[in-house]
């Protein structure tokens, strides 16, 4: 066994620039799939369904490329390949998307849209724990949010900035903006250039020659154990039927079918694995769900309370911006509009402060460790959140984002540098692919629940989705203390 080769700054640089791309494909669709929704005729109650192509695709698509790329290996290499088929099927759906002719388009070009970024961003991360040893992931998954700041910054910008150099940025009913068009097709070409830049300035490691690094297994305390019986899978699938019955028989809003419908599929799927040939891979996928390590289960719980508060600041502050700051709900206004690029505004403001926050966070996690760390900037998000709900000048939102930022830039690095220590190298993909479904669920319950909540206790208003947000991040923090710190003091990198 030998100690994996460290990279240096610029090698780490290249392997992370496509991060770069991902984002502004993901920045675009962020800040501006509620305002094509909206400008095509979908009413605020139904937004979040619609927004549910998103999550979905990434619990169906993330764990198969995972699995798929950790048994690849191609004159491109291990993950490569995946790069560039998710970039350019995501480029030609960010060319698209702003010319979608009628809501149910949008809503399917979201899904298309939504899956080739996540055949491309699966493997990123599984790439980080390919390439550096476990001192450098770290500042790795640093410098990915690095990159995703950075192209958030300008993705979230273009609509505002495009307005400012002149292009028109109202349409008639039923019409997408100029500057949203615009920002799409900039984005496409950017996307596809930085994902390019990558595949073709990086190399990877065989699978034989990742086996013989002294990093290839996790440590004893963080192996798996072993599967269960099928009574977890009963209860679910039992809980899940009961929900959706209690929907119908008291006319309960239809959106809570996603979350009882989700807990009986996650019930049947377990059931259905526990039949399946153990070789084939949705035997492998759920096998490897329910023997994951103890500190992959931990993250579990500190990944949905963070991932339940970014969905609903994405899909509601548009509405809550418009509505509140600005003053107007009819997406042909020039208020609502000019609400709306505020909104691109204050995405690109917290992308730009969790760039900041990805060169700060590598000496805070040598000062305070990952798990303090993630605490304080969880909680500096969840104020972020709350802070809408007395702010009323919007142009003093953009210190709500500072917090939000750097909840962002810890979020998007701190797990995954917590959980590549306690993972297997041969199965960095398949479980990487694993952990975004406790980033996709919370997404999932946040579209059944959110508008249900606002409507029953908030009279539809979207502000208070952000409030709840907030103290879900907030919740987030306080549950990474349940994590193990990693035994490994983690060395100074630059990021």
């Amino acid at each position: 066994m030998t100690a994996k080769p460290r990279l240096s700054f610029w090698q780490i640089w290249n392997m992370c620039f496509g991060f770069l791309g991902i984002q502004f494909g993901f920045a675009l669709q962020n800040a501006n799939v509620s305002r094509i929704f909206e400008t095509l005729g979908a009413p605020m109650d139904d937004i979040p369904m619609l927004w549910i192509a998103a999550p979905l695709t990434g619990l169906l698509v993330q764990p198969i490329v995972g699995y798929l790329s950790d048994r690849t290996w191609t004159r491109l290499g291990r993950r490569r390949p995946y790069f560039l088929i998710g970039a350019v099927l995501a480029t030609l759906a960010l060319f698209a998307m702003p010319n979608s002719p009628t809501l149910w388009i949008a809503a399917g070009l979201l899904w298309i849209l939504d899956a080739s970024i996540n055949v491309s961003m699966e493997p990123f991360r599984a790439f980080v724990g390919d390439q550096l040893p476990p001192a450098q992931r770290a500042g790795g998954y640093a410098m990915q949010s690095f990159f995703i700041g950075v192209g958030s910054v300008v993705a979230s910008l273009l609509p505002w900035l495009l307005a400012k150099a002149g292009v028109g940025n109202t349409a008639a009913a039923g019409e997408v903006p100029d500057t949203v068009r615009y920002a799409f097709y900039l984005g496409g070409a950017v996307m596809f250039g930085a994902i390019l830049w990558t595949v073709l300035s990086t190399r990877e490691y065989p699978p034989e020659q990742l086996a013989r690094f002294d990093d290839a297994q996790p440590p004893v305390r963080d192996q798996a154990p072993p599967a269960r019986g099928p009574g977890l899978a009963i209860a679910l699938l039992a809980i899940g039927l009961a929900g959706v019955a209690a929907i119908r028989q008291f006319a309960l809003d239809r959106q809570l079918y996603v979350l009882a419908g989700g807990l009986a599929a996650v019930g049947a799927l377990f059931l259905l694995a526990r039949r399946a040939r153990p070789e084939r891979m949705f035997a492998g996928i759920m096998r490897d769900l329910q023997t994951m390590p103890g500190t992959m289960r931990r993250l579990a719980v500190v990944q949905f309370f963070s991932w339940f508060a970014l969905f609903a600041m994405w899909i509601y502050t548009t509405g809550a911006v418009t509505s509140v700051h600005f003053g107007s709900s009819d997406t042909t206004s020039a208020a609502y509009n000019e609400g709306a690029n505020w909104v691109g505004v204050l995405f690109a403001a917290y992308n730009g402060f969790a760039a900041l926050a990805a060169v700060l966070i590598p000496p805070m996690t040598r000062r305070l460790g990952l798990r303090l760390t993630h605490l304080i900037n969880c909680a500096l998000g969840g104020l972020g959140l709350l802070s809408f709900l007395w702010i009323r000048d919007p142009d003093w939102l953009l210190l709500s984002m500072v917090g939000v930022g750097f909840a962002w830039a810890s979020i998007l690095s701190l797990p995954y540098a917590l959980l590549s220590d306690s993972v297997p190298a041969a199965k960095m993909g398949v479980y990487m692919g694993i952990f975004n479904f406790f980033i996709v669920i919370p997404q999932l319950v946040a579209a059944s629940v959110l508008g249900f909540l606002l409507k029953a206790g908030f009279a539809g208003q979207p502000i208070y989705a952000l409030a709840i947000g907030g103290v879900s991040m907030i919740v987030s923090g306080l549950c990474v203390l349940w994590v193990r710190e990693p035994a490994l003091v983690l060395e100074e990198q630059p990021a």
